[in-house]
């Protein structure tokens, strides 16, 4: 008996199993076209999942550019199901809600993004759901999140995507908090797409901040589609830039107010640190036609031209060098005017005071002769070209920056293998013509100057960073250990001040009266395009001042250069001023690192002013500062049951809602700052439970 029953159980066991495997054949044999049509409808693989681009920070942490998202809101008017039943029903539904709650949509849409009407979004969803389009932009905009979020609570917008149809499709977006603050530096992203780098920093460090995609499918879950991840995308890492936004925002509006006043065509802004050769500000502006100005080339690194008399501090620096000349030696500059192998050399003054008459080499620097830095070269070197273009190269003045960011430019300096050298180079060259460089190279060689004769490479980034934490450090790269010698050097950067501090050195309106600088300018004439020289139409100049400061311990450099048509055109003139407001702003920025004791008011209390709130609270903060609690007087109200209205006047927020509630009173906050005015007044009997308007501000 028992076996029998065993044996039944078994024959049933294997009847159940070749059930199964029947059924499973049968499904995947003979059902498999329908269940890969199921596992299409249902699943969608290979999902490209978008790595998040790291942002750009300044030197202090200051979010330069950073990734956003932001939200395209649709709304589809039409079903799609291939269940015919299923989707006559859902349409039937989403018509019916739609038009029950346009109206209460369109105000609500209105009331977020006030810039259009409610009859405009009115107007707008009644298109849309005549056409039944699917997909249909209910906001002109892309929406930010809190947007996207308040959208979501509307009628029908409420609902499910499959249910009522609407829907945010998410976009990142690269969006600059400080706007325009040195954009052309930082760079772009091509504008039809989120993701590819076009100039700048973006392009150059493109690998660490683009990070690396990922993969996902997704499926549908009752009515929701559930993400799966295959591989993780890796988000990019972020960089620190060396721009600071304090003095980046200083220089752009010193440099815009100057181009404004004389109606230049373009002009450009360059503080470098002199130990490092980081960038803090790089301001290129260019004239718009409406008059405005707006950064859209990057001329600092981009733009190669004849430096003018800037240059001159470099064949000064190669003649005191090499024992040429001393600062005292002394040039006769005649009249202004000196036949230079049989073309005119006129300094900028020949026709108005009749030229400088002897100078020594210092004053031909401080008056920025032409005649006097040409012949000065000219007869030092002119058996001997290569000598002075072998000086030039020794002491880095144009050579090679090889900076990272895509469009920057390298000097071009003759020599003479060149075919296009002639008996005139030389002397034209030693006055900044004949030459081309950036204005970045400009700013370089007079940093070396600044630093102490190491000349140093700018550097735009300081660090990559993954989660806050620096995980590469960019390091300083010196170009040059030592530019010259200690004695030739420190009686160039004697010149330069005298530049300055001269009672008519051309570089006087950089003077700053807090502390001494130092510096040269520069005036060039431009050659015409096409090979029609410097004398076709409108004469164009490139104006400029180079300088760093302080003079005795130089911390910064700075460059400022403007293009402009016709006269007047100057470097002291025009660019000095610039840079004298940048100088300062600079060197003033410095009080926030000094200590509170250099600062400190000794005939002013030192106890802070205190205002109601906590006094707990108070008493913890006092504690943490090391300022005895019992020796300041500290106004905070102690709440009294008495049945009337306390005073929240003059508290922060988070104090005031405290004392209220504490009250047993409601409140709603509009506005920011400190509690200005409460609209049951203080003292008023009240009950418990209503409700207090607060206005801050």
């Amino acid at each position: 008996m028992g076996t029998g029953r065993f044996r039944l159980i078994f024959y049933l066991l294997c009847g159940i199993g070749v059930l199964v495997i029947f059924t499973a054949l049968k499904t995947m044999i003979a059902k498999r076209g329908y269940w890969e049509q199921v596992k299409e409808r249902f699943t969608k693989n290979n999902i490209i999942d978008p790595a998040v681009r790291g942002n750009l920070y300044d030197c202090n942490g200051k979010l330069l550019v950073g990734s956003v998202p932001e939200y395209r809101l649709c709304l589809d008017f039409r079903v799609i199901d291939k269940d015919s039943v299923a989707r006559t029903k859902a349409q039937a539904w989403r018509d019916s809600a739609f038009v029950k709650d346009v109206d209460s949509i369109a105000e609500g849409l209105n009331s977020i993004f006030p810039e259009y009407s409610t009859q405009y979004f009115h107007n707008r969803l009644m298109k849309g759901f005549n056409q039944k389009k699917n997909g249909w932009s209910i906001v002109p905009r892309m929406a930010t999140f809190i947007e996207y979020k308040q959208v979501k609570e509307l009628p029908l917008l409420r609902e499910t995507p499959y249910k009522g149809g609407f829907h945010g499709d998410e976009k990142m977006m690269r969006k600059k908090p400080y706007g325009s603050l040195a954009s052309r530096t930082l760079g772009q992203l091509w504008p039809d797409s989120d993701r590819v780098a076009k100039n700048g920093i973006e392009l150059a460090y493109d690998s660490i901040l683009r990070g690396r995609d990922g993969v996902k499918h997704n499926t549908k879950v009752r009515n929701t589609r559930v993400d799966f991840s295959d591989q993780a995308a890796v988000d990019g890492n972020d960089i620190m830039t060396t721009i600071d936004v304090d003095i980046q925002d200083v220089a752009e509006k010193a440099l815009e107010a100057q181009l404004k006043a004389i109606d230049a065509e373009m002009g450009v802004v360059i503080v470098m640190e002199a130990a490092t050769g980081d960038v803090k500000a790089i301001v290129n502006l260019s004239q718009l036609a409406d008059g405005d100005y707006a950064e859209i080339y990057n001329y600092a690194i981009s733009e190669c031209m004849e430096p003018g008399s800037t240059f001159k501090t470099a064949s000064l620096m190669a003649a005191l060098e090499d024992g040429k000349v001393d600062t005292s030696t002394v040039y006769d500059t005649g009249c202004g005017v000196y036949m230079m192998h049989g073309r005119p050399m006129k300094d900028a003054s020949w026709a108005t005071t009749g030229g400088y008459g002897k100078l020594s080499v210092k004053r031909i620097i401080e008056k920025s002769s032409n005649v006097g830095v040409s012949r000065m070269i000219d007869e030092n070197y002119g058996n001997n070209p290569k000598a002075f273009t072998d000086a030039l190269r020794r002491e880095g003045a144009g050579i090679p920056l090889d900076l990272p960011l895509a469009g920057s430019q390298n000097p071009t300096m003759k020599t003479p293998e060149n075919k296009s050298w002639s008996k005139t180079t030389l002397a034209w060259m030693s006055i900044g013509y004949e030459s081309l460089l950036p204005p970045i190279s400009t700013c370089t060689f007079y940093n070396g100057i600044a630093n102490g004769g190491v000349l140093v490479a700018p550097r735009f980034v300081k660090a990559e960073m993954q989660d806050g934490m620096v995980v590469r450090e960019f390091p300083v790269r010196i170009l040059r250990d030592k530019m010259c010698s200690e004695g030739t050097l420190k009686k160039v950067r004697e010149t330069l001040e005298n530049v300055v501090s001269a009672p008519r050195g051309t570089g006087k309106k950089a003077r700053c009266p807090q502390f001494r600088v130092a510096g040269k300018t520069g005036t060039a004439q431009i050659a015409a395009a096409g090979g029609k020289g410097y004398h076709s139409g409108t004469t164009r100049y490139f104006v400029s001042f180079c300088g760093f400061f302080p003079y005795e311990n130089p911390k910064y450099t700075c460059f400022v250069g403007i293009r402009k048509y016709g006269l007047p055109a100057s470097g002291g003139g025009h660019c000095a001023p610039v840079f004298s407001i940048v100088a300062q702003a600079v060197m003033a920025s410095g009080i926030n690192h000094r200590s509170i004791a250099t600062v400190r008011d000794s005939t002013a209390t030192e106890q802070p002013r205190l205002t109601r709130g906590d006094q707990k609270e108070t008493e913890l903060v006092l504690n943490q500062v090391q300022l005895r609690c019992d020796t300041i007087p500290v106004a905070v109200d102690t709440f009294s049951a008495n049945g009337r209205m306390p005073d929240v006047v003059g508290m922060g927020a988070r104090d005031a809602v405290y004392m209220l509630q504490r009250a047993g009173v409601k409140a709603k906050l509009s506005g920011g700052g400190r509690v200005e005015r409460q609209s049951i007044a203080p003292g008023t009997v009240y009950k418990k439970g209503v409700t207090v308007d607060l206005k801050l501000k």
